[in-house]
């Protein structure tokens, strides 16, 4: 158990890590800092120790045995970095729907990607392994998403696999900035 929990702990250390500096190069640099930091609450850093594994989330595991996860649902709900956060009842339709992401949450989802992948694949990490991951999830396939998110997400990650990081970085710093002259 201890080595789960210090494995756990570091592989939330580094993941931390690498967003910060991701998010710094893009122009949010308060939300590198404080990104995921519900990932040491109670509910989600006991259920991740229980369920480490060291080459992916534990919340994966904790799906597989119950069907879903506590501590991703405990997440999700604190983390405007994820989809699954711009979720709201639509009246009219009557039915949840996605809602469109501001844009410094877009690119520090792109952050949390890039840094999640190099976290678990480590040396087997390429740049087209964040969008291999995004072409491959639920959420493309079942139209979670609103489409304008992603739109701008599938941009940026197609963007990182062909021009690399430091194009990337620099074209989403633009957005962000852009962003906040908007509406």
């Amino acid at each position: 158990m201890l080595s789960n929990f210090m494995g756990h702990l570091r592989t939330i250390l580094h993941h931390k890590k690498l967003v910060f500096i991701h998010c710094c190069k893009c122009g949010i640099v308060w939300q590198g800092l404080v990104h995921d930091m519900s990932k040491f609450s109670p509910t989600e850093f006991f259920q991740g120790v229980k369920y480490f594994q060291g080459n992916r989330s534990p919340n994966a595991k904790e799906r597989e045995l119950f069907g879903y996860s506590k501590a991703w649902m405990h997440h999700k709900g604190r983390n405007k970095h994820h989809f699954e956060y711009w979720t709201d009842y639509n009246i009219k339709a009557r039915n949840v729907m996605p809602v469109e992401m501001p844009v410094k949450y877009v690119v520090e989802m792109l952050c949390d990607r890039m840094a999640a992948s190099k976290t678990y694949l480590k040396k087997d990490y390429t740049q087209k392994s964040s969008l291999d991951y995004y072409m491959n999830s639920t959420a493309k396939r079942h139209n979670l998403m609103h489409p304008e998110t992603d739109k701008l997400l599938h941009e940026l990650l197609l963007m990182l696999y062909e021009k690399g990081e430091k194009e990337t970085f620099k074209y989403a710093k633009k957005l962000v900035k852009q962003s906040k002259y908007k509406k």
